[in-house]
């Protein structure tokens, strides 16, 4: 007997507990948090470090003032990547709901910031032609989306849990299953890139590019524990990430590893 699944819903329903922001914390710079520019055990950084003192440029008026997003912009699936690419039937894997909130330094939500999110399938391939990866591309799933983030800066998508792939950094080096992250500010300038890891993978420990950030804190704000409250029964788990722009608990961004 087939059964129809449930309609995409906000996780928060489902849940008795109330959303709270995180307590704000001291906003000093903390440059021990970040994992050093030349990490020899993450082979890529040795030829990407640089040699030389880093240089601040000033940002031009068009590059922070523009262009802004609004609800407009986004269509009605852009947040269900089970469902936006499919072509004849749902995609294969675990189907999961990834949801939290974009804060600032104080806790307090940040309104209207677009989300992006892209990933690999449940078999770990990217739908990308230069990933050949053996596992097959899943043709109902494209493995990207957006959302905007409401009133009190809360976002949620609904996706597959993503597949853990090797990668040629040294042998039998394999990246743990994760989402990339991207939070826009109010121009193309004020980008964040980050990543997700999920709760409870054995291959965050032994991750080589993970292994890099020497604050077990700053490591453990990139993984999202489980959150059953906000699973929908017989449908999907949920994991929680919530994303912190700035300050002691900020999560750590891949494009700004000299600080926040």
């Amino acid at each position: 007997m087939n059964v129809q699944a449930p309609a995409l819903r906000d996780p928060r329903l489902n849940s008795p507990e109330p959303f709270t922001p995180r307590d704000g914390g001291f906003f000093q710079r903390d440059r021990t948090i970040h994992p050093p520019a030349y990490a020899p055990g993450y082979k890529s950084s040795v030829l990407r470090s640089p040699r030389q003192a880093l240089l601040s440029l000033e940002n031009s008026v068009s590059e922070i003032t523009g262009p802004v997003f609004g609800h407009n912009d986004l269509g009605p699936l852009d947040n269900d990547l089970i469902r936006n690419y499919a072509k004849d039937g749902d995609p294969v894997g675990e189907r999961i709901v990834v949801h939290g909130r974009v804060l600032d330094e104080t806790g307090r939500g940040v309104p209207n910031t677009l989300v992006e999110f892209w990933q690999a399938n449940a078999g770990g391939r990217y739908r990308h032609k230069k990933d050949t990866y053996l596992a097959p591309i899943d043709p109902n799933f494209g493995g990207c989306g957006r959302a905007l983030t409401d009133d009190s800066g809360y976002y949620y998508f609904r996706t597959v849990k993503p597949g853990p792939y090797p990668w040629r950094n040294f042998v039998n080096s394999w990246r743990p299953a994760h989402i990339h992250f991207s939070v826009f500010g109010s121009g193309f300038a004020q980008r964040l890139i980050t990543q997700m890891y999920f709760e409870g993978d054995p291959l965050i420990p032994v991750c080589p590019i993970l292994t890099t950030i020497p604050d077990k804190d700053a490591l453990d704000r990139l993984v999202a524990p489980l959150d059953l409250n906000a699973s929908t029964p017989f449908d999907s788990l949920a994991y929680r990430f919530d994303i912190v722009l700035r300050g002691q608990r900020s999560t750590y961004f891949e494009n700004r590893p000299e600080g926040n």
